[in-house]
């Protein structure tokens, strides 16, 4: 890639259950960010999927007048770990088809793990900016002010002088 190619940058912020692609038009100072992709899952709160009550079971121990509980699966937390899944395929198919050059990536820390578990190593190699901020219901606008403000950098009086020189 020479130095004059404009590259492609993605942002993607993600949460558990919905997740949003932007690409951004303009610089990292000063963001664009136009809408690519929205996903969502309707993933209800574990009450309202788990089973009414908790499964019992004998135990053996103790001559058998012990009962223990056994952990109901936890449907909620399954959604969001299916979500991080899909979410990342979409990142590790796009990176196979050269779709962006450099990645920013926005997730709550719980969702920002599963995320890393399941991107390519060369999804990674892109990543110039990861955050763990909750970023899915806020205003473009806000998460383009997020981005401007990380790569915010002090004006270089020096350099300036030396380009007019």
């Amino acid at each position: 890639m020479s130095a004059n190619t404009v590259k492609t940058t993605w942002v993607a912020v993600a949460d558990g259950e919905k997740g949003l692609l932007f690409r951004n038009d303009d610089t990292d100072q000063q963001p664009l960010l136009t809408v690519l992709r929205k996903e969502e899952i309707e993933n209800p709160s574990q009450g309202e999927q788990a089973a009414n009550r908790r499964g019992r079971m004998q135990d053996n121990g103790a001559g058998g007048v012990q009962r223990s509980a056994v952990e109901d699966t936890d449907w909620h937390e399954l959604g969001k770990e299916r979500f991080a899944k899909d979410f990342a395929e979409i990142l590790n198919k796009a990176v196979l088809k050269n779709a962006f050059d450099r990645l920013m990536l926005f997730a709550p820390p719980q969702a920002m793990g599963r995320l890393r578990d399941e991107l390519r190593d060369d999804v990674r190699d892109k990543l110039v900016l990861e955050e763990t901020s909750d970023l899915t219901n806020h205003p473009v606008e806000e998460i383009e002010q997020k981005i401007a403000e990380h790569f915010k950098t002090e004006p270089d009086f020096e350099a300036d002088l030396r380009r007019t020189s």
